[in-house]
């Protein structure tokens, strides 16, 4: 009686919390399929109107921006990119310095790794016009470079691999090295392998963290052919309140499929960073 309780009270909870975070997005969408007099008469809707396909029609097609020449879909792919960019750079990096870190006989490696994990304190808030100054200096204003090298390094992404190396038995390194296998060929055949899981992980979490980026790209493009998602929302906030609610859904679109398509192996990745 008592287990079953248990687990009633268990489902409620995680029912309540899944409303929690839907309604509102719900509420959103569908807004966004009436029309501009319904919402300013009538307030936020809940149930489906019928302007569906012209609202969003127009979000994806119209033109906006100071040259009136940009579309979602440049913005959308401005995102991709940046993300795609951050994401995939991110792993490579932090798989090769965890491997660094906890396979090679360096002195002071711990000393390393926990200078690497207090850069997790440090938002990038604080370090943005250093950062800045080197993109500039470099000349990579206005590129995708400037958009995505800055943010490319992550402590707590270094941080998962780290962990995840530890659980791999020493037994297997020794063997690996009665065999001869050099470093390079025992990270390539053998821990990237087993990190497949670890990997899919942080590329979900960067994908995200890369997408979402704000301040960053703001600050680096003067030219809005490199606006991403998140800053054309100043364009479409302009035009109307069901604009402005249509291009809130289409854009978290993108996380929303890559989450759902590589989502057994991001929570394979997080169990096993906990082993």
């Amino acid at each position: 009686m008592e287990s079953k309780y248990s687990q009633f009270s268990t489902h409620l909870i995680l029912i309540l919390g899944i409303l929690i975070m839907i309604l509102p997005i719900w509420i959103i969408f569908a807004s966004s399929t009436h029309d501009n007099l319904t919402l300013a008469t009538k307030g936020m809707q809940f149930g489906f109107g019928d302007n569906f396909l012209s609202n969003y029609h127009n979000v994806v097609f119209t033109k906006g921006g100071f040259s009136k020449e940009i579309t979602l879909l440049n913005l959308f792919l401005n995102s991709f990119i940046m993300a795609i960019g951050i994401a995939t750079l991110t792993v490579v990096t932090s798989l090769l310095a965890a491997y660094t870190i906890v396979y090679f006989k360096i002195k002071l490696a711990s000393t390393f790794f926990w200078l690497i994990f207090i850069t997790l304190l440090v938002p990038l808030e604080v370090r943005i016009l250093p950062s800045y100054q080197v993109v500039s200096e470099l000349n990579l204003i206005n590129t995708y470079a400037g958009l995505i090298l800055p943010l490319l390094a992550s402590s707590i992404a270094t941080f998962f691999f780290r962990q995840f190396f530890k659980t791999i038995p020493e037994e297997l390194l020794e063997a690996a090295k009665i065999d001869g296998v050099n470093s390079w060929k025992f990270f390539i055949d053998f821990l990237i392998p087993l990190s497949k899981t670890m990997m899919v992980a942080i590329f979900i979490f960067m994908f995200v963290y890369g997408y979402n980026q704000y301040l960053w790209p703001i600050i680096v493009t003067t030219n809005e052919d490199f606006w991403t998602v998140i800053m054309g929302m100043k364009i479409i906030f302009m035009r109307s309140l069901v604009s402005s609610f249509s291009y809130v859904i289409l854009s978290i679109i993108p996380p929303i499929l890559v989450v759902i398509f590589l989502q057994r192996w991001f929570v394979k990745g997080l169990i096993n960073s906990g082993k």
